[in-house]
């Protein structure tokens, strides 16, 4: 994997590319989440084509349970499996693990817990999250990090963030060890963790330098944390970490997290909200955010969104849409999903041009309260 950073906006924004073996990544950039191999409700063409993603993500937890390292290596890897031929990326499933707070037992040697799906016991260490996630084939793959609750004490995450920079040298001593089955190059990240602690958090980072990744996430925000704190985290670490290397900031966001992020150095997102808000009839949009099964959108014929140029947003009526939730009918969660993510993509792609024109500052002023007025 290569970054190249392309131009730094006088905000701190920046403008770069990711290169894979599986393509080019233009950053900042939006990563949808296909948890189970499946971004949901979408069609990888819908992904290529109307929505322009790069990159998306996949899950280790759920891909390990379901269907299997033994299904995907089988198969030939995630990408052939599900017909992707752009970039991947995996988180370690470190999340979705601690998020078991009743099914698991953490230990110096990793993670046991319970199947959600069975109850079947398993275990995570550092060294096979990275077997798993070299089965899978992902393009960019994460070190097995623990992520805290967002109000746990200062020692809890001063020892929790010891933990994690020790998983994350035995993942790469492990990454060292090993190869890619698919012939293609795998990259590995890091994590910072530190919870809302500024001291713990630049401990964290200058850990994860010294290790040299070529490449930072910032976990364990967006956990419940007021955004400001958030925020002040971000700028925290971005202090820290090398300019020359992506960062990507895990699980968050709203529309305005992302372009405030941004503004603060933040390369990569991702996180369920377009998706799962979309199947519930929440719409972001050019002009704001709307609940579609609201009365007040069953006689209104314009069309979703006249700022996108994608089917999803010009060939149906906000009318029809909110029949199609009333009706419960699939149609309307497919149409609400590509919508949403479009919007994502086309968002950071704005981004983008604002930063090249040195305007961010006053292109985010412009855009931040369009996009969260509530139509």
């Amino acid at each position: 994997m290569e970054f190249r950073l392309e131009h730094t906006d006088p905000s701190g924004a920046r403008a770069g590319k990711i290169v894979t073996d599986h393509g080019e990544i233009e950053t900042p950039i939006f990563m949808p989440v296909g948890t189970v191999a499946s971004v949901k409700a979408v069609w990888p063409e819908q992904l290529e084509n109307e929505i322009n993603a790069d990159i998306i993500l996949g899950n280790t937890y759920h891909l390990y349970l379901r269907p299997g390292t033994e299904v995907l290596e089988k198969a030939g890897g995630l990408h052939s499996f599900m017909g992707w031929e752009r970039p991947i990326l995996t988180d370690s499933g470190g999340y979705q693990v601690f998020s078991l707070s009743e099914r698991r037992k953490l230990t110096e040697e990793g993670a046991r817990f319970q199947s959600h799906i069975d109850g079947s016991y398993h275990q995570f260490t550092p060294e096979n999250v990275v077997d798993t996630q070299r089965s899978i084939g992902s393009d960019i793959m994460m070190v097995l990090d623990e992520c805290p609750a967002g109000d746990a004490t200062e020692t809890y995450a001063s020892d929790s963030n010891e933990l994690t920079i020790r998983w994350a040298e035995r993942c790469k001593r492990r990454f060292e060890q090993t190869s890619c089955p698919y012939g293609h190059e795998q990259a590995l990240f890091g994590i910072v963790q530190g919870v809302v602690y500024p001291e713990i958090r630049r401990r964290s980072a200058r850990q994860l330098i010294d290790l040299d990744f070529p490449g930072y996430a910032i976990g364990g925000l967006s956990v419940g944390e007021p955004a400001e704190q958030m925020y002040a985290m971000v700028e925290v670490v971005n202090e820290i970490l090398p300019p020359d290397k992506p960062r990507y900031l895990m699980g968050v966001g709203t529309p305005v997290n992302l372009v405030e992020n941004v503004a603060r150095g933040i390369d990569m997102f991702d996180c369920v909200m377009p998706t799962r808000n979309g199947r519930n009839g929440m719409l972001f949009t050019t002009e704001g955010v709307i609940n579609i099964r609201n009365k007040k959108w069953q006689t209104d014929f314009s069309e979703v969104d006249p700022g996108l140029d994608i089917s999803a947003s010009r060939h149906f009526s906000k009318a029809y849409l909110r029949h199609l939730f009333i009706a419960n009918e699939i149609l309307g969660l497919q149409i609400a999903s590509v919508q949403n993510l479009a919007f994502y993509l086309w968002l950071m792609r704005e981004a983008r041009k604002s930063i090249f024109d040195n305007q961010y500052e006053s292109w985010s002023k412009e855009i931040l309260p369009r996009i969260g007025r509530r139509l």
